[in-house]
């Protein structure tokens, strides 16, 4: 996989966990940009793979979700080796 594939990948992988930690608390993409600190449509550009989040963004959506950023990166790990969240 080359460098920019591997980037996608992980991408993807992050957006989904976002999407799925979203969902589980039922907010909405704009409810957890408020609560992060984001611009609103920041979240779905993560979502969609599209924007990879800097370790600062990762920490913010950590706190937002009430999760370790920890529990961020392993969960994202588990979905690209194509298992479920940690």
């Amino acid at each position: 996989m080359s460098g920019v594939e591997h980037r996608r990948h992980v991408a993807a992988a992050f957006g989904t966990v976002v999407r799925e930690m979203r969902d589980e608390r039922g907010l909405s993409q704009e409810a957890l940009a408020e609560l992060a600190d984001f611009d609103r449509t920041y979240p779905s550009l993560l979502e969609r793979g599209l924007r990879m989040p800097s370790l600062g963004a990762v920490f913010r959506l950590a706190e937002a979700f009430g999760v370790s950023a920890q529990m961020l990166v392993g969960n994202t790990l588990a979905r690209m080796r194509g298992g479920g969240t940690a």
